[in-house]
């Protein structure tokens, strides 16, 4: 199985997601709603909450996770050593099936990184 291009997977989701923001706008306006309020800088920074989602991402399996928080962590300007430590922690917590997604989630930070300096 070849990694997926998390540029084009993020495209798609979004996409894809245009019949709920239509049909199913409260629901989406809602779960934006969260997102914002879940994220904004607080005790924690953005880039801090990115990483703890992205680890979470990497031990839920979700390639989609992968895309969109590896984009904005390379926005934040996460570094490649932090974007390893934090893969680190995320192994620790899910074992051998993480370690298998830590994998993907260091391609999607390296796609969107490549495509940063482009």
């Amino acid at each position: 199985m070849s990694t997926p291009s998390y540029q084009e997977l993020t495209r798609d989701i979004s996409r894809n997601l245009t019949g709920l923001r239509t049909h199913n706008a409260d629901v989406m306006q809602g779960f934006g709603a969260l997102s914002k309020a879940a994220m904004a800088a607080g005790v924690l920074d953005e880039k801090t909450k990115e990483l703890i989602a992205m680890a979470i991402g990497v031990a839920s399996r979700c390639d989609g996770c992968l895309g969109f928080h590896a984009k904005a962590l390379v926005r934040l300007g996460a570094t490649p050593e932090e974007f390893r430590e934090m893969l680190g922690v995320a192994v620790y917590m899910g074992g051998g099936p993480s370690l298998m997604y830590a994998a993907h989630a260091q391609a999607a930070y390296d796609e969107f990184a490549k495509a940063a300096v482009l």
